[in-house]
């Protein structure tokens, strides 16, 4: 047989689902993949099966059904602050992962540099790689998360084509700052870069902290591909539907992949999220409120058996250091042993570190916790991890 394509050479199965079954044959509680068990909002599941019931489950427009897309649009403007001209500058999509492979197919040739600031989401590394760019990382400062721009300026050369962030940061939680995205966007000016943004978690933030579009501010538009979803916000990461926000020549180039790809997004789910226009702004508050119980929940239990736990800013998940555990412990020698040591004797799933650094090593003393479930199972993990390890 002749030799399959290239882009599939570093392609491997992800460590997340990995640990996910591995923590399922144990009968154990799964603090590692990002599959949030809370319900979903039932207006949306009603508005979803009404669709159903009244036979709208017919391809939609390739972009997306238009009382989504006009959804999409005020909240664009409202939350996100986005100049946007209308929803032909909209493009839905099969979830945030799928706005995100039609936007790196749009912009990149094959050689085409992309700096990601690690630790990264795994997702967009390899979607790069498969897309025939070649990934360059620039390290955050830990545990502070801080961005040495000077670095990555000096990452950029002429083949570089695009930067991708993560705010909130997936899976560190770092929220960026409006000067942080101002010199970003500078920086990008400079050197003619595109800019995109996975906004995912936006609504997911902590100690009063305000997410902020890079899109929104002065010069952003001009070059920001802006990606979010509904996934996260409304607990529906089985739904598969998010979206990319652009200005029309980028837009126009993501639509027409996102068509010869997926066709359309699944219609009657995304007139289901259509109906999260009826969201009171109470739901959004008490949403952050509950994350914010979990996380301190999950931080302080880490921190009490001997975890170094630089705590989100935003999303769900906690990247913590077991490097002191290494000298009073043992099965903490590396992340992958910690990962399975964790799992086999008190039944807890996490994810080793390095699946979000591109060298080993650098990932090898941290895990990511997940804390996006209900309270009591919360609860329960955390309580074993302390009787096990306190």
């Amino acid at each position: 047989m002749k030799p399959l394509a290239k882009r599939t050479d570093e392609l491997r199965q992800s460590n997340i689902r990995a640990v996910s079954m591995m923590v399922e044959a144990a009968g154990g509680i799964n603090l590692g993949q990002g599959i949030c068990d809370l319900p979903t909002p039932p207006q949306l599941r009603t508005a979803a099966q009404m669709a159903l019931d009244e036979n709208r489950s017919s391809y939609s427009h390739y972009a997306g059904i238009h009382e989504l897309r006009r959804v999409i649009l005020n909240k664009a403007r409202t939350f996100n602050q986005i100049p946007i001209n209308g929803t032909d500058e909209i493009v839905v999509s099969v979830g945030s992962t799928g706005a995100f492979a039609t936007t790196m197919m749009a912009i990149l040739d094959p050689g085409d540099e992309v700096v990601l600031f690690e630790p990264f989401y795994g997702y967009h590394r390899k979607l790069v790689v498969a897309m025939g760019g070649k990934p360059i990382s620039v390290r955050q400062a830990i545990p502070s998360w801080s961005v040495d721009f000077d670095e990555f300026e000096r990452s950029v050369t002429p083949a570089t084509k695009a930067v991708v962030i993560t705010t909130p940061g997936n899976p560190n939680g770092k929220v960026w700052t409006i000067d942080e995205l101002g010199i970003l966007l500078e920086i990008a000016a400079r050197h003619d870069l595109y800019l995109v943004t996975d906004e995912i978690y936006e609504y997911i933030t902590y100690d009063g902290r305000r997410h902020v579009s890079a899109a929104s501010l002065p010069g952003g538009y001009e070059r920001t591909i802006t990606i979010s979803g509904f996934s996260k916000t409304y607990n529906m990461t089985g739904w598969r539907l998010g979206y990319a926000i652009a200005l029309p020549p980028v837009i126009e180039k993501i639509g027409l992949l996102n068509d010869l790809f997926y066709i359309c997004a699944p219609t009657p789910l995304q007139y289901g999220v259509a109906a999260a226009t009826e969201m009171n702004s109470s739901y959004y508050d008490t949403m952050r409120a509950d994350y914010d119980a979990k996380r301190k929940l999950m931080c302080v239990s880490l921190e009490s058996i001997g975890f170094d736990v630089p705590w989100p800013e935003g999303a769900y998940y906690v990247l913590a250091s077991f490097r002191s555990l290494q000298n009073r412990a043992d099965g903490f020698e590396d992340d992958e042993t910690a990962c399975r040591t964790l799992i086999d004797r008190c039944g807890v799933g996490s994810v080793a570190g390095s699946s979000f650094f591109s060298q080993q090593f650098d990932g090898s003393h941290f895990l990511r916790f997940c804390y996006a479930k209900e309270m009591r199972d919360l609860r329960q993990a955390c309580d074993r991890l302390v009787d096990v390890f306190g």
